[in-house]
């Protein structure tokens, strides 16, 4: 079967890569494909996605080809695995307008906010705190 969504994801994002381990584990008919920003030959296989775009907020296109943005990725994305109902409200009209500014703050800061939640895990070093490796911490 065909991906019904395609999510072009920042895998650099902490939280954003949590979010979508979780998003696939409940998929398993495969009805959302991943697509990382970071890959090299994004640009190449998807033209008309603004990559600069997509790295600001949260992009995916549907089967037919509709593109969505934000909060409506992640509804659209959350449905199709049969939990749209922890999400739906997100979309209601006015809790929208609320929703979607939030988001927008989220997707803004994601690295920051990742870094919050997940100190320990963005470091690539093996160390805490990001410390370069061969630096020690005075």
């Amino acid at each position: 079967m065909a991906a019904r969504l395609t999510i072009f994801n920042d895998s650099e994002c902490t939280l954003c890569s949590k979010e979508m381990a979780h998003l696939m584990a409940r998929d398993p008919l495969h009805l959302i494909r991943l697509e990382p920003l970071g890959q090299a030959d994004l640009a190449q296989r998807y033209p008309w996605l603004d990559i600069r775009c997509a790295n600001q907020i949260l992009h995916g296109v549907t089967a037919d080809g509709e593109v969505l943005t934000g909060l409506d990725v992640t509804h659209a994305a959350w449905s199709l695995v049969g939990l749209g109902w922890l999400t739906a409200p997100l979309r209601w009209p006015g809790l929208r307008w609320f929703a979607d500014r939030g988001y927008g703050a989220f997707a803004t800061h994601r690295q920051r906010i990742s870094a919050w939640f997940a100190s320990g895990e963005r470091c690539q070093c093996g160390q805490r705190g990001g410390e370069a490796p061969g630096r020690e911490r005075r």
